[in-house]
């Protein structure tokens, strides 16, 4: 594989201990590539750490998993606060990274930058298309933007909320007012949106009007989380979509201090799974299959195929989804599922456009 030869400038000093990389190098494989061994793939967190349950968590298995694919190691490095983006890069070029992950739109500035400085190394952001310039492609030839249409997902998300609520009301909030978090609610909108349509209903949708909304100014379960879900339950709503790594768990805090009987729907991972204390709460979840997405690139910047073409997941991809029921396929009609997996059906058809700023 190539990586092997490379002799580009190093600068910066790591922040935190990284991981070690890589076994000796082994013999050619003959077709004038290096062993697998010698590719050191990379990857940076947003402020939500690799623990969050949500998208650093996702990103990060997936680069694990394509870094034992081709027999190394990955180094990570995690962000405590936006204030350690570009030191925590320069970290990885220094540490003679072939291709760094960065996760999350906060990186993108940082990440055009490092690239622009560092054109033999390969990148790869998540959810930011690394357009500072607005001109509809990557501004370094040499990253690779993995965007996902969670419009698609949530679509799917506000018509199950609008067919289960019994208190013909439902709600979110999200971390900060930006497209990868605007994105969620604008598709749960409409999916409600749709269901009183063709349903003849009025269910209401507290915390996004599909201009403004309720947002905790972060994305730390902290008491601003808390007190945002908390505003949110008070209007009466027996579903909610918090949107924004671990706020989430603020919104069961505020659940449990309520009292009342509220599920919740969650974001990026199947919650179920990624946080077992979940399973009793959880409705459903908008998936991105941000595990799968990251794994490809990282392996075909090691497998010498790196290909800087923007990534966008959709439901007929498999990039986005909706998770089972789980604990709650006795709770919710048949009838409803069915009509949701319908549903989806018509998307990926386009017999039902969901709007967005990734919609194709």
């Amino acid at each position: 594989m190539k990586k092997a030869v490379r002799l580009t400038a190093l600068a910066g000093a790591a922040a935190l201990a990284l991981a070690a990389c890589g076994e000796a190098p082994t013999e050619s494989t003959g077709d004038g590539s290096a062993a697998a061994s010698d590719f050191k793939p990379c990857i940076v967190s947003d402020a939500g750490g690799f623990d969050d349950k949500s998208f650093n968590q996702l990103s990060f298995e997936g680069a694990d998993a394509a870094a034992q694919e081709l027999d190394t190691e990955l180094v990570d490095v995690q962000s405590a606060s936006e204030n350690d983006f570009k030191g925590n890069v320069e970290s990885l070029v220094a540490e003679s990274c072939d291709a760094i992950v960065t996760v999350g739109f906060a990186l993108s500035a940082t990440t055009i930058e490092s690239a622009t400085a560092n054109p033999d190394i390969d990148y790869i952001i998540i959810d930011d298309a690394a357009d500072a310039d607005f001109d509809g492609q990557a501004d370094a030839d040499n990253i690779k933007p993995l965007l996902y249409d969670t419009a698609q997902g949530a679509f799917l998300a506000g018509y199950l909320a609008a067919g289960y609520s019994e208190a013909g009301k439902v709600g979110t909030f999200g971390g900060m007012d930006f497209p990868t978090v605007t994105i969620f609610m604008d598709g749960f909108k409409q999916g409600i949106d749709y269901y009183n349509e063709t349903k003849g209903e009025n269910v209401e949708l507290v915390g996004w009007d599909g201009e403004k909304g309720s947002f905790t100014g972060g994305f730390a379960a902290d008491p601003a989380a808390k007190q945002t879900a908390q505003n949110v339950l008070d209007q009466g709503v027996d579903v909610i979509l918090p949107v924004g790594g671990p706020i989430y768990q603020s919104a069961i805090d505020a659940i449990e201090d309520s009292g009342e009987d509220v599920a919740l729907i969650g974001v990026d991972a199947d919650f179920y799974e990624s946080d077992p204390t979940t399973q009793d709460i959880v409705l459903t979840s908008i998936l991105k299959g941000m595990d799968v997405s990251t794994k490809e690139a990282v392996l075909s910047s090691g497998n010498d195929e790196f290909d800087p073409t923007p990534y966008v997941g959709t439901l007929e991809n498999g990039g986005v989804d909706i998770a089972p029921l789980h604990n709650f396929e006795d709770k919710v009609d048949p009838a409803l599922w069915t009509e949701v997996q319908d549903l989806k059906e018509s998307i990926i058809a386009g017999d039902v456009e969901v709007e967005s700023y990734l919609a194709q």
